[in-house]
């Protein structure tokens, strides 16, 4: 299962997401849920780093994509509508998939 977390600050923002696990709808390297989600992700990425201008805190290891980045843009209306875009997307994609995909939402954790 492949497990799409977006987490939101104090004020209710999206500060970062984290992807973990494989779909497991296919062969590795044939697996389209897995494809469409990590297509998702990486767009939006791409997005944040090339539209919106963002520096991001980003770990990319073998089944995992941590993407989180800093407070003072998660205001920015690029940023919303990139991220709040994704969300959508994963949401829809768990939705149609929900074997294979599941999305949850936490309050970042501070101090």
């Amino acid at each position: 299962m492949l497990e799409v977390t977006f987490y939101r600050d104090a004020r209710k923002r999206v500060s970062s997401f984290v992807a973990a696990g494989h779909a497991g709808a296919g062969r590795y390297g044939e697996d389209i849920v897995c494809a469409a989600a990590s297509a998702i992700l990486q767009a939006a990425q791409l997005g944040l780093q090339e539209h919106a201008h963002v520096r991001l805190a980003t770990v990319r290891e073998a089944g995992t994509l941590q993407v989180r980045w800093p407070a003072r843009a998660r205001g920015d209306a690029a940023v919303q509508a990139i991220v709040a875009t994704a969300e959508l997307a994963v949401t829809a994609l768990a939705r149609q998939y929900p074997r294979h995909v599941r999305v949850r939402r936490r309050t970042e954790k501070t101090g």
